[in-house]
């Protein structure tokens, strides 16, 4: 079976990351509860910022948010790890900057992730992202942005929400820990 994952907040835990950055750089204790209380994908909001402002601090701090100590969730390396093991495709189409592609990667690579040069998708907008989604015919895929689940809903493709508190509205199926995957490809079958 083919597999597609997006990567920020669906393999990695990237807007807590950020979270903790914003609170590091800013000079504040914004509490976690705060954060997974957050209806939007953006977390600006929490710190008191402005539209403006939070966009301005998320591209000043993207080399940091991106490439420093982002934790993937718990189980999704070894997962994917698994997946290909039993022979299973996997593939990464995320909506990351072009100029962010391949040491996004290569990031992926060194923290363990399996990836293939020609499963590899990056540089695009959601749109896009629907595209290459059919154009691959995935069997699964999971992301977190309502934006591209939401377009998914009604196309050939099994498709899962990474549960996070900006999603909860979706009527989708959901994953909230990788070690559910196996329960998941069974339940489809």
């Amino acid at each position: 079976m083919k597999f597609g994952f997006d990567i920020d907040d669906t393999l990695i835990n990237l807007r807590e990351h950020a979270f903790h950055l914003y609170n590091k750089k800013l000079n504040k204790n914004v509490e976690l509860d705060v954060f997974h209380s957050l209806k939007t994908l953006e977390i600006h909001e929490a710190f008191g910022l402005t539209s403006k402002e939070g966009g301005s601090m998320w591209n000043g701090l993207l080399e940091e948010i991106y490439y420093t100590s982002c934790l993937p969730f718990p189980y999704v390396v070894e997962t994917l790890q698994e997946l290909e093991r039993q022979g299973h495709e996997v593939y990464y189409v995320t909506a990351r900057p072009k100029e962010h592609g391949e040491r996004t990667k290569q990031w992926l690579i060194e923290n363990g992730f399996p990836v293939h040069e020609n499963r590899f998708y990056y540089g695009m907008k959601d749109e896009e992202k629907i595209h290459i989604i059919q154009e691959l015919r995935l069997d699964y895929f999971f992301d977190d942005k309502p934006a591209v689940l939401e377009t998914l809903i009604d196309k050939p493709i099994k498709a899962y929400a990474k549960s996070n508190s900006y999603n909860q509205h979706l009527n989708i199926p959901r994953i909230t820990c990788w070690s559910e995957l196996w329960d998941i490809i069974k339940k489809d079958k």
